[in-house]
C-alpha cells in the first residue's frame, strides 16, 4: 500500500470527519471510496465516449425500426 499526505481546509476536514462517523467508517476509508468512485466515473465517461464514436444515427434508427409498433402495457405507461 502507498501513503499520501493530504492537506484539507478545516471546514472540509470537519465535514469529512462527520460524514465518515455517520457512515461508520474511517476517514481514510471514506477518502479511498470517494477516489475509487471518481476514477470509476471518469473511466465510464471515457468508455461511453469511445462507444459513442462507433455508433451512428443510421444504426440507431435501424434498431428502432425493428421494435413493434404497439401500445405499452398499462403498467408501463407514463
Amino acid at each position: 500500500m502507498s501513503m499520501m499526505s493530504l492537506r484539507l481546509p478545516k471546514s472540509m476536514y470537519g465535514d469529512l470527519k462527520d460524514v465518515a462517523k455517520v457512515e461508520g467508517i474511517s476517514m481514510n476509508q471514506f477518502v479511498t471510496i470517494a477516489i475509487a468512485e471518481k476514477i470509476a466515473s471518469l473511466n465510464a465517461l471515457d468508455y461511453l465516449g469511445k462507444r459513442a464514436k462507433r455508433g451512428s444515427r443510421e444504426k440507431l434508427l435501424a434498431v428502432l425500426a425493428k421494435a413493434p409498433d404497439v401500445e405499452p402495457e398499462e403498467y408501463d405507461r407514463l
